[in-house]
């Protein structure tokens, strides 16, 4: 069954550019389809089509009959006074009306109407109320909010008062509880945590509907799509496989079309020279060998009308980090600090030292006080105590999440001009163009750029300096994956000390060979690379898990034995429990695999098909101890 169907769809903004040019595809019913292309392709664009919310200038959209649509992308305008709370439980508008329904039908009945078509009424209405789980939703609204990290304190403040990433993330949960048929999710991770993000990698692999995802997370396509749509000059080319298949097989018809465009210009170019020759000799006489001329001079042209143009690859930003020489072993050292808002502590009694060449990557999920502690680190902030303190030939450059500049109405070039003196137009245009800012580009007011161009404006003023710390408040954020890819690239090259925060997790298991943690208030130092670390916290609560199972057992044994059917139930359970707790343990080994693996497509899908069938298991598995410790009366 064909959930999306879509022929032929134009769109421009502007006459004579069609971002959208006949773009069309089918997607089928429970496909998870990863929609790819560079910033300003026309992805966002299509999804407000798909939803009805912008119209197409020609082509037809045709979704399923009665399938429905939730959109994750912009943040819907609430009425006044909603909390987040209330945000969530917009979800159940469904279920709001059937509930006040049944609350009319038992006034009715209580007041004397036993007529047979109210009650059928109100046993139907009962059914599908108890089929949509109105009973539960409490318990599905706690689900959802403890995997995206929302509070209980959250969930009482006003959603107004949230801040950007907040609030997409309760817009997230509210789309997830509105149990819709097709999932369209555009960067969906880009303000989400860790722990977040792999919260929705697992309900999005579980989600039985159709799922279409905009995302430049590496990590995240190679988990939840089995299937590409890249947006490349209006039109749509497929893959077939994930994230990592798509990156390999899109460089093997780059370079076969590249074969076939050399293959054809060799053979015009033969036969020009022998089209050369034969007139050569109509000249000198040989009349016959004049229509021989003709002949082939059509068959080059037809051979050029009939070529594919020459294979294009985007141009690649050219530039790297100035460098200056450390000397010395200490880059910095953090002596006691700690810093509170109010009776809130972010962290306290923070004691590290940082030395030249490391990389290390500043982890914790989000509100924790990563930024604010960056932030304090580069003296835009004051601690609450300690200190900090640099190395005497420490030279920092800085790139903060969120990016401002001295006056937004200058152009880019008058921003590269004023921020370095001595510097002439010209080269500040060069510098812009390794930065693939061209052309008239150069002339427009910082204040129209995207957040992803801004981020590049900065660094390519950044590099401009000679630096021996490099630190990094998000750095790929609000990047495609092109430009992702040229900063790795670019901090590959430079050799001196790096800190960032960062929830790109093919970024930080680049770069990272150091794990800062801040989690409860305490940073724990991790002097291992970012696979290690996930191995050790999965031990850490491994072992938490070990040992609260003794304590959920002790009721247990107080409860007295019992008949012989709830003894053997209890038996079979504990047995569940253990199979449960060794299939758990190697489905984290197999992710490990999958991750080590994530570049090898053929392996990486035999694995996953194997976790697939592990995943099948311990629900099999869990649906059996749920049913034996039913039996054993607990």
């Amino acid at each position: 069954m064909i959930d999306i169907s879509v022929s032929n769809l134009v769109k421009s903004f502007e006459i004579g550019n069609n971002i959208l040019d006949g773009i069309t595809f089918q997607i089928e019913a429970g496909e998870r389809v990863g929609l790819l292309g560079r910033n300003g392709a026309g992805k966002t664009t299509l999804f407000k089509i798909l939803t009805g919310e912008m119209s197409c200038d020609s082509g037809e959209v045709v979704i399923a009959k009665n399938r429905r649509i939730g959109l994750i992308s912009q943040i819907p305008v609430y009425p006044a006074g909603y909390t987040v709370e209330d945000v969530l439980n917009t979800a159940f508008s469904r279920h709001q009306r059937l509930s006040e329904e049944m609350e009319r039908l038992t006034a009715a009945m209580a007041a004397g109407d036993s007529s047979p078509e109210t009650l059928r009424r109100y046993g139907e209405l009962s059914a599908k109320f108890e089929g949509i789980g109105g009973y539960d939703t409490a318990t599905a609204v706690n689900k959802v909010a403890n995997g995206l990290s929302i509070s209980m304190e959250m969930r009482g403040q006003l959603f107004d008062s949230l801040s950007g990433g907040e609030k997409t993330r309760v817009n997230l949960g509210r789309l997830i509880l509105e149990d819709t048929d097709i999932l369209l999710l555009d960067e969906p991770t880009n303000h989400l945590d860790l722990h977040a993000t792999e919260w929705l990698e697992d309900y999005v692999r579980r989600f039985r509907g159709t799922v279409v995802a905009i995302s430049h997370d590496r990590y995240f396509l190679d988990r939840t799509i089995t299937r590409v749509i890249e947006v490349l000059d209006g039109k749509a080319e497929f893959y077939s496989g994930n994230y990592s298949f798509y990156a390999i097989e899109k460089e093997r018809r780059y370079i076969e079309r590249m074969r076939q465009y050399e293959k054809a210009q060799a053979k015009i170019e033969q036969l020009e020279k022998s089209a050369e020759q034969l007139r050569v000799w109509a000249y000198s006489g040989m009349d016959k060998t004049y229509r021989r001329a003709i002949s082939m001079e059509r068959r080059i042209e037809r051979i050029r009308q009939s070529q594919a143009p020459r294979p294009k690859k985007p141009k690649a930003m050219t530039n790297r980090f100035g460098e200056a020489e450390f000397l010395g072993d200490e880059v910095m050292e953090i002596k006691n600090l700690s810093k509170a808002y109010g009776e809130r502590t972010l962290f306290h009694d923070v004691n590290l030292r940082m030395e030249g060449g490391e990389r290390i990557a500043l982890l914790g999920d989000n509100g924790t006080g990563k930024s604010t502690l960056l932030k304090i680190l580069m003296g835009e902030e004051r601690s609450d105590t300690g200190r900090v303190k640099y190395g005497p030939t420490v030279r920092v450059a800085y790139l903060p999440q969120i990016i401002r500049f001295d006056d937004p109405s200058r152009s880019l070039v008058d921003t590269m001009l004023y921020a370095k003196r001595g510097l002439t137009t010209q080269a500040a245009r060069d510098r812009l163009a390794a930065f693939q800012f061209r052309g008239e580009d150069v002339f427009k007011p910082v204040s129209v750029l995207s957040g992803g161009e801004q981020s590049r404006l900065r660094l390519c003023m950044l590099m401009d300096e000679e630096i021996n710390l490099l630190v990094l408040d998000e750095p790929t954020n609000h990047l495609d994956i092109a430009s992702r890819e040229w900063i790795e690239e670019a901090v590959e090259a430079y050799e001196g000390a790096l800190l960032f925060v960062s929830h790109d997790r093919y970024f930080i298991n680049r770069f990272a060979t150091r794990i800062w943690e801040l989690e409860d208030e305490v940073i724990t130092d991790y002097r291992v690379s970012f696979q290690r670390y996930k191995e050790l916290k999965e031990l850490k609560r491994a072992e938490q898990h070990t040992k609260a199972a003794p304590e959920r057992e002790k009721p247990k044994a107080a409860a007295g034995k019992g008949n012989r059917a709830q003894q053997a139930a209890k038996k079979q359970a504990a047995i569940a429990q253990r199979e449960i707790e060794k299939l758990e343990e190697a489905i984290r080994a197999k992710e490990a695999e999958l991750e080590a693996n994530a570049c090898d497509y053929a392996k990486y899908s035999a694995l996953y098909a194997e976790k697939e069938q592990m995943d099948e298991e311990l629900l099999a598995l869990m649906e059996k101890w749920e049913q034996l410790t039913e039996e054993a009366g607990e």
